[in-house]
């Protein structure tokens, strides 16, 4: 049974973004383990990234409570006009709100439903590893697919994206043409929001090692994803890290690797 919602505060004000709780198979009494965050990528949604590829259906088969969220921007949640509300010191205090109006404890030796564990997908596992490497008290284990010690968007070429978008030249460079035809590739995408987004990242640039998770992770990547291919860099930065990599696979669609899945939902059980 899925609870969709929007509505926590944070500093006074509401940031709109659509949550959603996920019941167990069975039932909220079908099992007492800690609830399963999933942070989306860029351009994507949790419909896209989560339901349509299976992930929802695997992780409550396995007893898991799911709380997914839509980032600003994206899928449901809505598109606010100050570049403030993207930035991902703000995006982590929501989720910290979120989690909190939830009924999310903190971590209990000897409790299974206490804090959560988290799967991330290329923005979401950035956000991810911060979230964890600031807020140790709450999470439990963290999957992140699609990882890099880098960010891609921070390197975006705005101006090119915008000229590209309005009708002019092709963007130049091959990860800004990548990055944009996924977000023109999903009908309702909002390019100004995503755009507005991208401004937010580059003017906070992901430094995994100015803060690393303590607790254990699970890095997943394609073998054909080039936005990933740091991610052994992070495993080396935790020291408490795995890495699985998908044969064949890009950073399009490792997501829906049942492969993905299978080793994700296996590591959260421990």
């Amino acid at each position: 049974m899925a609870d969709p919602r929007t509505g926590s505060l944070v500093e006074g004000t509401d940031p709109r973004l659509l949550v959603e709780v996920i019941e167990p198979a069975g039932g909220p009494d079908a099992a007492a383990l800690r609830p399963v965050l999933l942070l989306h990528g860029f351009a994507s949604s949790s419909q896209l990234n989560w339901h349509d590829s299976g992930w929802i259906t695997a992780l409550t088969a396995a007893g898991r409570r799911v709380l997914t969220v839509d980032l600003p921007g994206h899928g449901g949640s809505a598109a606010p006009q100050d570049r403030d509300s993207y930035r991902p010191s703000r995006i982590r205090a929501d989720l910290l709100q979120i989690l909190q109006d939830s009924g999310v404890l903190p971590l209990a030796e000897g409790n299974p439903a206490s804090g959560l564990d988290i799967l991330g997908y290329s923005l979401g596992s950035r956000l991810a590893w911060e979230f964890g490497a600031t807020q140790p008290e709450l999470v439990h284990r963290m999957v992140l697919g699609g990882p890099g010690s880098g960010d891609p968007l921070a390197d975006f070429d705005l101006d090119a994206a915008r000229e590209a978008a309005a009708g002019g030249a092709p963007v130049q460079d091959p990860r800004t043409a990548e990055l944009l035809r996924m977000a023109q590739l999903v009908p309702g995408n909002d390019l100004a929001a995503l755009f507005r987004m991208i401004e937010a990242v580059k003017e906070e640039p992901f430094s995994p090692e100015a803060a690393v998770p303590a607790m254990p992770l699970l890095l997943v990547a394609g073998e054909r994803d080039d936005l990933a291919a740091t991610a052994p860099a992070l495993a080396a930065l935790s020291g408490q890290a795995e890495l699985v990599t998908l044969p064949a696979r890009t950073h399009a669609n490792a997501v829906t690797s049942r492969a993905f899945k299978t080793a994700a939902v296996e590591f959260l059980a421990r």
